[in-house]
């Protein structure tokens, strides 16, 4: 049973639950809710992407992703060591030769199924895209981490292309019906950034907080993160434009669905959004501990979960 928390806990268990959720969300609310309105269009007609088909794509990324929380933890283990004693698993509780192991496993099985999704939809990307995700975060975990902003970056790309792969693998690339495809597409492609984007922008910014936190290791171990080369500072600064930029578009967004009347997401947005990443943004200014770091990449993570959770109001719009 240790054995078992273990593992859990290597793969990073509460992130794959953000994952197959946010990508459940996204299918269910958000892209069948584009087709209402348009009438004589059914879902299936227009996305070839079935619930089965979906269930496999889903699954697919979260292996993607528990493999590389495995691979990052088994070249990370002595930064580790310096950062997070206490949370060690590997060398500890598993040993590396089974961490490699299961890596590849979970690698594998990822690739397979999207691979196995790709052939039935006729599109290539989705197979390609896995496969580029596995080497991306290979790579990551073995060089970029080290490298000042690109591996801030891969991650950022990755957390947004969660939901990114959904608009590339449903969408069928033909005409049905004239300009009714162009109005599912336009509709639809609207929501994409939408989510697509606040996931790269918080993702972004909870990495440079997860850096300076994790400061001690990373200049132990010769890691070029934002911190070691540009200083705490600058690394909050850059972290405050970018929340600044990110409380700025969703306020804009809200301006923008008031003349539909949307009272419920616009409450939501300002209440669970906007007010919350304003007091993120006040505790980076003042932060200076390791604890405060720590606290403020926590209430990232809420944000995150409280704008996945907005999806299912589009529903009731």
């Amino acid at each position: 049973m240790r054995l078992l928390f273990a593992f859990f806990r290597l793969v990073r268990w509460p992130n794959l639950f953000f994952i197959g959720l946010t990508q459940s969300l996204f299918y269910f609310f958000v892209q069948k809710r584009a087709l209402q309105g348009i009438p004589g269009i059914s879902f299936g007609e227009v996305y070839p992407l079935g619930p089965r088909l979906f269930g496999l794509l889903c699954l697919s990324s979260v292996l993607i992703a528990a493999a590389g929380y495995i691979i990052n933890d088994y070249f990370d283990l002595d930064i580790d060591r310096v950062n997070r004693p206490e949370r060690l698993v590997v060398d500890k509780i598993i040993k590396r030769r089974w961490t490699i192991v299961w890596h590849w496993i979970l690698s594998g099985l990822g690739i397979l199924l999207g691979g196995y999704v790709s052939w039935k939809l006729r599109n290539p990307v989705i197979g390609l895209a896995n496969l580029g995700c596995v080497i991306l975060l290979w790579f990551y975990s073995t060089t970029f981490k080290r490298k000042l902003l690109i591996g801030n970056l891969i991650i950022s790309v990755l957390t947004a292309w969660v939901i990114l792969v959904l608009y590339v693998s449903e969408f069928r690339f033909v005409i049905i019906r004239g300009s009714v495809l162009q109005m599912i597409q336009a509709r639809l492609f609207k929501f994409t950034i939408l989510y697509g984007g606040f996931a790269f922008i918080i993702s972004l910014v909870r990495e440079v907080v997860k850096d300076i936190e994790d400061l001690g290791g990373d200049f132990r171990f010769g890691c070029r993160t934002m911190p070691v080369v540009w200083g705490v500072n600058t690394s909050k600064v850059f972290a405050a434009t970018w929340l600044v930029v990110l409380i700025g578009s969703l306020t804009v967004v809200q301006v923008y669905i008031l003349q539909y009347g949307w009272w419920m997401i616009v409450a939501y947005s300002v209440l669970l959004l906007i007010l919350p990443l304003a007091g993120i943004l006040r505790k980076l200014y003042r932060a200076q501990s390791k604890e405060d770091y720590h606290q403020i990449s926590s209430l990232i993570k809420a944000v995150m979960l409280a704008g996945i959770l907005s999806m299912v109001l589009i529903e009731f719009v």
